[in-house]
């Protein structure tokens, strides 16, 4: 158990300011997590579900620094409060947005104060996703139990 999961979690308000923080705080952890996949959903539906209700907004379209199998592609940067955040596009995004071209390297996030798990516990708070749950149907009813392997002498048969 981490130190700070030790104590309650105040409550922390559901401010734009809070919420780009905490994403930003998630986004950081994710980028170094030995499984990061659940931090990036979170971020990516916390930065949707906040450009739904007005609280961010898409700004245009960024080269990635990262492009994948070496081909040119693009990101959409996001605007949340004094936060600034890459998420991946729609084919809306490519009619509607403007292209920024490359990414300016000399703008940096604000510093934030807020802990992984005090971040990831306002987002899910926020979102309501919540970090591992059961497994679907279908991978459930395929797992068959484990069954000893049966070792026969050199020339006998499995019958």
């Amino acid at each position: 158990m981490n130190s700070d999961q030790n104590y309650p979690l105040k409550k922390i308000s559901l401010t734009i300011e809070n919420l780009g923080q905490a994403v930003f705080i998630v986004n950081r952890h994710a980028k170094t997590a030995t499984n990061p996949k659940y931090l990036y959903r979170l971020k990516q539906e916390s930065l949707k579900k906040l450009i739904e209700e007005g609280k961010a907004e898409k700004i245009g379209l960024h080269f990635s620094q990262n492009p994948r199998n070496s081909q040119q592609q693009s990101d959409v940067l996001v605007k949340c409060g004094d936060y600034l955040f890459h998420i991946p596009p729609t084919k809306t995004d490519f009619e509607n947005l403007p292209h920024l071209g490359k990414l300016d390297g000399h703008f940096r996030n604000p510093k934030a104060s807020l802990s992984l798990h005090a971040a990831k516990a306002l987002l899910q708070s926020y979102t309501g996703i919540t970090e591992g749950g059961a497994p679907p149907n279908n991978q459930r009813r395929n797992h068959q139990p484990y069954q000893k392997p049966i070792f026969k002498k050199l020339g006998e048969r499995y019958s």
